[in-house]
């Protein structure tokens, strides 16, 4: 069985202080930018950002069915429109390029050089969203839309 990138026991190559929100285990997607470079795709460890254009030109995310484009793109829906599955693959093998043990772990000087501080970094509005509307953006929605169900009095 293949281990995942939420398995406890997993470490990192990467420094990350103890009770970071970013271990091994929890490596969220975003979009970010240097005062190098325009917003694309990262993620989080602990306290840096990991450029997955710069991970994919490097070769370590072959193979999954991603492009260079999905990953410069300065919001993660061409990311997310491939399905859980492959994102659920992208987030593992990144956890395996991370990993203190695992088959990347030769390759981390290379590696580091897509890796950026927090500082460092400007984050962004990660997704497109369209054709949305939160009627539940007020106390007078949410009255309206439960007198529907019950009793308005109620």
């Amino acid at each position: 069985m293949k281990i995942t990138a939420n398995d406890p026991n997993k470490s990192s190559w990467v420094p990350i202080p103890e009770h970071s929100d970013f271990p091994l285990q929890n490596l969220p997607f975003g979009i970010f930018s240097t005062s190098d470079f325009s917003p694309r795709a990262g993620i989080a460890i602990g306290e840096k950002v990991a450029d997955l254009s710069a991970l994919f030109e490097n070769g370590v995310l072959d193979n999954l069915g991603y492009t260079k484009e999905d990953f410069e793109s300065s919001v993660l829906n061409p990311i997310l429109k491939k399905g859980k599955l492959a994102v659920r693959a992208l987030r593992n093998r990144l956890a395996d390029v991370f990993d203190a043990n695992g088959e990347y772990v030769d390759q981390k000087a290379n590696l580091a050089e897509a890796l950026f501080d927090h500082s460092e970094v400007e984050m962004h509005l990660p997704v497109e969203i369209g054709d949305y509307t939160d009627f539940y953006s007020s106390e007078e929605h949410a009255t309206n839309v439960g007198t529907m169900f019950r009793d308005p009095d109620n």
